[in-house]
């Protein structure tokens, strides 16, 4: 079936506004379509596909949109289009624009040089060159720039994996235990589940298996103290409570009224009444100081350059730069400092990006170990043999796509030095909401 001629200057127009950077595509391509209420739903995606095959492939297409007939955006257009649908399916082409596309789609993207071809920003590709040389990063590369699979986590407080498994394929769905996390289903195709009544009513979150082994390396307990510092929508906040059994205290902290909003109705579904969110006007609010040296487990997932992410949200390696980056370690060294100060002596900080740079990641941690002598490492490969997942690691937990078919994330488990204290009973528990 032919799309229709419109369908090209639609995704023109969507492209022009999204390669300004000014903000995500996810949230400039629903805004386009809010106001485009005549595209019927097939043309949505079609749209949107076109735009994120784009942003995967930037380097790659913006060279082949130098050559041929009218503007570079519309060329660019066509590209995305044909790549989603085929250029068989594209309505309104001259003959001068088929046998342009035809040719191009027809280029052995192979042999074209390493730094085209792993459509990354210049900079980013010589970081990722120098970390992890030039194949492994082009292994890297080409998982970031491809679509990451759909994986969900078992509320373990409502059902158990197998039981999962059970019901969504009467829907019928196929789902796959993940090999790492206990909790994780990775869904095969990309069905709808908003509207299934496991999703309704909690039983499951959409969670990539690497952000729940984050979470499962807190190793959070019945009846703890625990903080999820940098809580955002709260995808790790409910995991961290299931983990608890619904016990103890969990409280979710973060700067934006806006994120933690969006925590309110998952956290209805989930059953959990162990969630407190907090919202803090900065990392050293009176409501954290409180709480200074009374908590078992913090996790900071530190605002950063989501370069992990890429797989899911490609446009994010064009909006960032290195000068963010560094303004981004300034507030990650913050951050980690003034949750350090939540951790009782003997409990435990996980320090955690989904970032693939060192100086998000290994270096941050370094510096802080270098400043916090009453904290140590606890190796990765220590805590993930505590919480029995089979995962070779050293020091730090690494994840990425290329090797682990998950985002790209970073962890460190930091462990406070027992100390002699003397509490003033008064003190001890005082509740922050």
């Amino acid at each position: 079936m032919r799309l229709p001629p419109a369908m090209i200057g639609h995704t023109e127009e969507v492209l022009r506004e999204i390669l300004r950077f000014t903000g995500p595509a996810d949230g400039t391509l629903s805004r386009y379509f809010r106001e485009h209420t005549r595209l019927g739903g097939r043309e949505r995606g079609v749209i949107a596909e076109a735009i994120y095959g784009l942003l995967r492939n930037k380097s790659v297409y913006a060279s082949f949109a130098e050559s041929g007939m009218g503007s570079p955006m519309r060329r660019l257009a066509l590209l995305g289009l044909a790549d989603a649908a085929g250029v068989d399916s594209l309505g309104g082409l001259d003959e001068n624009e088929i046998a342009w596309l035809t040719r191009v789609m027809e280029v052995d993207r192979d042999h074209l040089p390493a730094n085209l071809k792993s459509n990354m920003p210049e900079w980013l590709w010589a970081k990722m060159v120098a970390n992890f040389g030039e194949q492994d990063a082009m292994n890297l590369a080409t998982a970031l720039n491809t679509p990451a699979s759909l994986d969900l986590r078992v509320n373990a407080i409502k059902a158990n994996r197998e039981e999962v498994i059970a019901q969504l394929a009467q829907a019928p769905i196929i789902a796959e235990a993940t090999p790492y996390s206990s909790l994780g289903l990775r869904v095969i195709k990309k069905p709808s589940i908003q509207n299934l009544p496991l999703f309704k009513d909690g039983t499951i979150e959409v969670q990539d298996e690497g952000s729940q082994l984050l979470a499962q390396i807190v190793g959070a307990k019945r009846g703890e103290m625990v903080a999820d510092f940098c809580a955002g929508a709260g995808g790790k906040t409910l995991a961290l409570g299931a983990a608890m059994r619904n016990t103890g205290r969990l409280y979710a902290f973060d700067i934006s009224e806006k994120r933690l909003a969006k925590l309110k109705p998952r956290l209805a579904r989930s059953g959990l009444s162990n969630v407190h969110p907090v919202v803090i006007a900065h990392e050293r609010d009176a409501k954290i100081k409180r709480l200074a040296g009374k908590l078992d487990r913090v996790l900071v997932d530190a605002p950063c350059s989501g370069l992990g992410t890429l797989r899911r949200n490609p446009d994010v390696k064009w909006r960032q730069n290195m000068v963010g980056v560094a303004e981004l370690n300034v507030k990650q060294a913050a951050i980690l400092d003034s949750a350090a100060r939540l951790v009782k002596g003997g409990g435990r900080l996980v320090y955690a990006t989904c970032s693939i740079l060192d100086e998000e990641n290994e270096g941050i941690v370094t510096q802080f170990l270098a400043t916090h002598p009453d904290f140590t490492l606890v190796p990765a490969s220590v805590v993930l043999d505590e919480q029995k997942v089979e995962l070779v690691m050293g020091d730090y937990l690494k994840l990425y796509p290329h090797v682990h078919q998950t985002d790209g994330f970073f962890a460190a488990v930091l462990q406070r030095k027992k100390m002699e204290t003397k509490m003033n009973k008064q003190d001890d528990e005082s509740p922050v909401e």
